[in-house]
């Protein structure tokens, strides 16, 4: 997509800090971050949403979850970590390229907050 914030980061036109990257997955450090590490996992390839995974993509989709646990390790969230994706305005989905936020370093509640 020509004109995704997400699409422009991996296309390397909007600079980001990089945590990861292989053929098929971003990582990169979220600029208003949520907790002491909130890194982004997204796609390089544009799927909108959870929403929209199906079982043409939902390799690349679970490849991300595979590189959470990765960067959980390497970041040192051996306590324990987050990982959400939101769905859709109603659930808070800003940027409309799946992306899954690895949080950790603090302690979580429930519901979140």
């Amino acid at each position: 997509m020509n004109d995704c914030l997400f699409c422009k980061i991996v296309k390397g036109e909007i600079p980001s800090k990089k945590v990861y990257e292989d053929d098929t997955v971003y990582a990169f450090y979220d600029i208003d971050p949520q907790a002491p590490v909130h890194v982004l996992i997204i796609p390089k390839e544009h799927i909108k949403s959870a929403a929209k995974i199906d079982s043409g993509n939902s390799a690349v989709a679970a490849h991300c979850l595979e590189v959470a646990a990765v960067l959980s390790e390497e970041l040192g969230l051996t306590d324990g970590f987050r990982i959400v994706t939101n769905t859709g305005d109603c659930a808070g989905q800003s940027v409309k390229h799946l992306h899954f936020h690895l949080l950790g370093g603090r302690d979580f509640t429930w519901p979140p907050g």
